[in-house]
């Protein structure tokens, strides 16, 4: 069965979602990778990097650091949930039965696929991961509603993926969606949940 490399929005901490979100995946059925945001992390960095003038390449350095803080956290709520840094990791987590929750920074610190600047988030990085694993597609979870039907374009514009997200997926030609608040059934059944046991 393929992967799903699925990025869980540092926002739907802030939100107060993330719990529920975490709970229904890891009833997933099928395999799955979380990536997690960076969430109040990477705000902070976001935040003082003009203060402390850091250079933009150190500040995405940061916020891949951020996101592995993140994922220190997500994996703190289940069992089911392990933090990997390498691929060979994610696979051996992946036999066992169980969920990696990707630590970017190891693997991704030095790929230069993708900038190192804020037109790079958790989006695009988890599109990334997802090319590196054959077969895998790719999900985003956000807090915010998506617009039924969005394309590609349209997300970008609206800021709901970062400017790096839509190149990645054209071309790696990934199977990718866009899951947002509401859409839990939807996401149930990409995760090959039955929507109607999800409450």
């Amino acid at each position: 069965m393929k992967t799903l490399v699925l990025k869980l929005g540092g926002s739907l901490a802030e939100t107060g979602h993330l719990k529920s979100i975490i709970a229904l995946t890891t009833r997933a059925q099928r395999p799955v990778i979380i990536v997690p945001g960076g969430g109040p992390f990477a705000d902070s960095i976001r935040s003082l990097q003009p203060q402390l003038a850091i250079s933009d390449e150190t500040a995405h350095e940061m916020a891949l650091l951020s996101m592995d803080q993140m994922g220190l956290y997500l994996a703190s709520l289940h069992p089911r949930l392990i933090t990997c840094q390498t691929l060979q990791q994610i696979a051996q987590v992946l036999q066992d039965g169980k969920i990696p929750v990707w630590l970017p920074y190891a693997l991704q610190h030095a790929d230069p696929t993708l900038p190192s600047d804020w037109s790079v988030t958790s989006d695009a990085l988890a599109a990334r991961l997802a090319e590196r694993i054959s077969g895998a597609s790719v999900a985003l979870v956000k807090s915010c509603s998506i617009p039924p039907d969005a394309g590609l374009d349209l997300l970008t514009e609206l800021g709901i993926v970062d400017p790096a997200f839509a190149p990645t997926v054209r071309r790696t030609h990934l199977t990718w969606g866009v899951y947002g608040a509401g859409d839990e059934p939807l996401l149930a059944k990409r995760l090959l949940i039955d929507p109607a046991n999800i409450r």
